[in-house]
């Protein structure tokens, strides 16, 4: 399965790689206590949110994080 900030939170935290690259750029991002509530939400549209702007999700890290969930293929 390819991944992107368009893929669910659900998609990429079912795999381990793609878990890794979140985690990277957003420590803490895979057991926030708010997580069961954005499971369905893709990257993209978390990003829009204040909370995730307020915890760094900027645009710049968005198109980085987007860049290598697209390169695990």
């Amino acid at each position: 399965m390819s991944y992107s900030i368009h893929s669910t939170l659900q998609e990429i935290l079912s795999d381990e790689r793609a878990k890794a690259v979140l985690e990277k750029h957003m420590p803490g991002a895979s057991s926030h206590p708010d997580l069961p509530m954005a499971m369905q939400l893709t990257l993209q549209q978390i990003s829009y949110y204040p909370e995730a702007v307020e915890a760094g999700l900027s645009q710049d890290k968005l198109l980085a994080i987007d860049a290598e969930l697209k390169a695990l293929g």
